[in-house]
């Protein structure tokens, strides 16, 4: 096995732990829709979804009328997707596919979207001319990532160093929420590009350890990162307080907690 495949079946083991199909229904329902009524899909249109997950995006964009591809590393998370699409009347294609190498051909789609999925593939320049590639010229692309400075951003800050190293190349995903980088990959490539910062209200747990305990169970991330430190007690209670920390720091509720998660919302064509 090559280093590459090696990366990718960390990642795919990743985002299989835990339930994050449950997560993102529970506490980000919207956001998928958020994302294709932004980028302006329309019935009969080509959408690919990349990094979909369980389809928060993919999902919408078929209930929408569009003939909708969502693709992602990781069978558990179609396989939920497939589910909640038989459930909710929508007709799409589900394939196993990795970000950074499309089994698409060049052009194949009219639209081209990624709700905080594309952000968590390693490297992000051939992600980046992946999304490009596959889109027809004058296609729309959406993207909707959370921001480093935002409550998501900041936990992976919390938790890195508590994290194992990064694969060699790797950057931060959370960079994909920074305008500046976002506009790097993206370069001339695109034409009138919109950025806009945005925030999802999220008022779904009662406390910040109640919090805490939610995202040990069912997102893959930090999952793994105290599975990494299971060993060492002493690093598990300071990430614990680290984290129920952040959730306090950010809590705008009364009498339950509720906090603003901040994310960045990009719209642009490919150039013709």
């Amino acid at each position: 096995m090559t280093t590459t495949d090696t990366v990718k079946a960390k990642h795919r083991k990743m985002w299989a732990l835990g339930d994050y199909p449950t997560l993102a229904a529970e506490i980000i329902p919207d956001l998928g829709r958020t994302l294709v009524e932004a980028t302006g899909v329309k019935p009969g249109d080509r959408v690919l979804d990349i990094a979909a997950g369980a389809g928060n995006a993919a999902i919408a964009a078929a209930l929408a009328g569009a003939k909708v591809v969502a693709s992602d590393l990781t069978p558990e998370l179609l396989e939920a997707g497939r589910e909640d699409a038989a459930r909710r009347g929508a007709d799409l294609e589900w394939r196993e596919a990795d970000a950074e190498a499309l089994p698409f051909a060049d052009a194949e789609f009219d639209a081209v979207l990624s709700c905080v999925g594309i952000m968590f593939a390693p490297h992000h320049r051939p992600a980046a001319d992946e999304l490009l590639r596959v889109c027809r010229p004058g296609g729309a692309i959406g993207l909707l990532n959370w921001t480093p400075e935002g409550f998501i951003g900041r936990m992976f800050a919390v938790m890195r160093p508590y994290a194992p190293p990064p694969p060699p190349g790797a950057q931060p995903p959370p960079l994909w929420g920074d305008p500046e980088h976002v506009r790097s990959l993206l370069g001339d490539k695109v034409t009138d590009i919109t950025i806009d910062r945005r925030t999802v209200r999220v008022d779904a747990f009662d406390g910040p350890e109640d919090f805490r305990e939610y995202f040990k169970t069912r997102y893959g991330p930090t999952i793994a990162v105290y599975q990494h430190i299971a060993d060492d007690p002493d690093k598990v209670v300071a990430l614990d307080q680290a984290l129920a920390d952040l959730a306090r720091d950010h809590d705008h509720g009364t009498s339950t907690l509720a906090m603003n998660w901040e994310y960045l919302l990009v719209t642009t064509h490919r150039r013709p």
